[in-house]
């Protein structure tokens, strides 16, 4: 019932419209003289998308309390004292000029992972996840300059062995911790949002969810241009030129219809614009079935986070500047919150999941309350991560197997909540400060600095 209200509110407040979607050889030039978009890391080599983090301002804000699987507790998402110190700003050696990765920004060696309070609940699902990233971890190129697929070879192969009951003995035995720059951390949350939608076109499910359109092209700037190294932008042919492709408003306006480009329809327009921005999610069928959709894509445009727009405006009431403060604002003035969406230009585009997931960045399924997305130019993909912030339901091991285009800079991470009601809340309502620990293979440290 609660949809066909909103279904009403579109018919009768003008959203109506808006549900009717009736040779690369010149590419540093044109790069040069339009400001085509650089694509956002973590969009890149297909990594999801979430955004997360925009909903709420300043001070952390206190999030749903919940009951917590592991530990059965009520009110697990209170918020605490951090309890890890900072490693002292005159420990930290600096390793290369670069300061836009972790080499650069400078990095200490923390505390034995022994003494970290770390719950063997989580140390073994997150043995899991290490184990599963390592097929890719070895092979990386490792774009923070803290280490070498070849470091990690020993951990992972003593991995595919290792009794996950005895995980904690793992990470003690074969990882040490390092502080990357200040340590400080901010966490927020994101999860795989459920909306409803279906396979066909019909009154009820207007709303087209596209794949990647063959025409959209990525370029690494990097094959052309050493100082424009790990820098890439996206777009579309048109005769010589690069140029950019269409935008949220022209792609809403139907610049992508009858391209066949169509895998499913969403009921509601706002409900898959959080979707886009979580870059995963599922689609509830009329028949009951669900149908998982995960990254396929970006158009290449910058993303705009809506809710610092708004908040930024004074359209939020004081109490209403986390995700669902916003939709409430965006279904209670659909015509200026239309436009008001339009100004993130940035769009998604999916495809149908038949397997595990969603996949992160890495290629593997994240997993809830273990993976975590962080900036690979400071966390090496795959690598374990310590975090003792206020929210203290995001304390504990994380495996860093996701990137986001708004998760930039050391110890800026997106934790992982799932699916459902309860992930929805916790993932909406976090946004916690506190310290953060990266874990690198034993040695990791001397080898970088000498010591």
């Amino acid at each position: 019932m609660r949809h066909r209200s909103r279904k009403g509110q579109i018919k009768n407040s003008g959203w109506g419209n808006i549900m009717k979607f009736t040779g690369l050889s010149g590419a540093l030039i044109l790069f040069s003289a339009c400001s085509l978009t650089l694509v956002p890391e973590g969009t890149a080599n297909g990594a999801s998308s979430q955004q997360e983090g925009e909903w709420t301002q300043g001070a952390p804000q206190p999030a749903p309390s919940t009951t917590s699987p592991s530990n059965g507790t009520a009110g697990s998402q209170s918020r605490f004292n951090v309890s890890l110190a900072p490693v002292a700003s005159n420990r930290l050696v600096r390793v290369a000029e670069d300061q836009t990765r972790a080499s650069g920004t400078g990095v200490a060696l923390g505390p034995q992972i022994s003494s970290l309070p770390i719950k063997s609940d989580r140390a073994t699902k997150a043995l899991q996840s290490f184990r599963t990233s390592c097929s890719s971890l070895v092979r990386r190129i490792d774009q923070s300059g803290l280490t070498q697929g070849s470091d990690w070879q020993l951990a992972c192969d003593a991995s595919k062995g290792w009794q996950d009951n005895d995980a904690l003995r793992f990470f003690t035995s074969y990882f040490e911790a390092v502080q990357v720059g200040d340590g400080k951390a901010h966490a927020t949350g994101y999860f795989e949002p459920q909306i409803q939608g279906s396979r066909v076109r019909n009154e009820n499910y207007q709303v087209p969810i596209y794949r990647r359109p063959p025409n959209l092209i990525d370029v690494d700037l990097g094959l052309f241009s050493d100082e424009l190294k790990d820098k890439r932008v996206r777009g579309k042919v048109e005769g010589n030129k690069l140029v950019l492709f269409e935008d949220r408003g022209q792609i809403d306006d139907g610049a992508l219809v009858g391209k066949g480009l169509e895998i499913g329809w969403a009921q509601d327009y706002i409900d898959f614009f959080f979707l886009q921005i979580q870059g995963s999610g599922r689609l509830a069928l009329p028949d009951g079935r669900v149908m998982r959709i995960g990254y396929a894509g970006q158009n290449g445009r910058d993303y705009t986070g809506i809710g610092r727009v708004m908040r930024q405006r004074g359209l939020l009431a004081d109490g209403k500047t986390n995700m669902q403060g916003i939709v409430e604002w965006l279904r209670a003035n659909p015509v200026e919150g239309m436009k008001i969406m339009r100004e993130n230009q940035s769009y998604i585009f999916f495809q149908e999941l038949t397997g595990p997931g969603p996949l992160g960045a890495m290629g593997h399924p994240v997993v809830p309350r273990t993976s975590v997305a962080a900036d690979r130019m400071f966390v090496p993909l795959g690598a374990p991560v310590f975090l003792d912030v206020e929210h203290n339901i995001a304390d504990g091991l994380w495996v860093a197997q996701d990137t986001g285009g708004a998760i930039k800079g050391s110890n800026r991470f997106d934790t992982f909540w799932g699916a459902g009601e309860e992930a929805k809340q916790i993932a909406g309502g976090m946004s916690s400060r506190g310290q953060a620990l990266v874990f690198l293979p034993k040695g990791t440290f001397a080898k970088l600095t000498g010591r």
